[in-house]
């Protein structure tokens, strides 16, 4: 059962991956994309850790500090690149 629910969150990551890259070909602003795609790569790297996690338990310090680190820079990235692109950030 445990490995049902591991392939299932390293699928579900694998998923948000590709989603976050499809949106690269829309024709919004360059910014808005890269935000859209890092929040993806944020939530698909997150799964796919916490599937490894459940698979290795045995490494669980070095992969909870891999999800906390994500969470944490991938979400700041995230916000610098949604102010950048919305209309408060100058920065074109």
């Amino acid at each position: 059962m445990i490995n049902i629910l591991s392939y299932t969150c390293i699928g579900v990551g694998i998923v948000f991956w590709f989603w976050g890259t499809s949106h690269l070909l829309g024709k919004r602003s360059l910014l808005f994309k890269l935000h859209s795609l890092s929040v993806a790569d944020t939530l698909g790297s997150m799964s796919i850790m916490f599937g490894m996690l459940l698979m290795i338990p045995s490494k669980w310090p070095l992969l909870i500090l891999a999800i906390i680190s994500l969470a944490i820079w991938n979400t700041v990235l995230g916000y610098v690149l949604a102010y950048c692109s919305s209309s408060g950030g100058n920065y074109e």
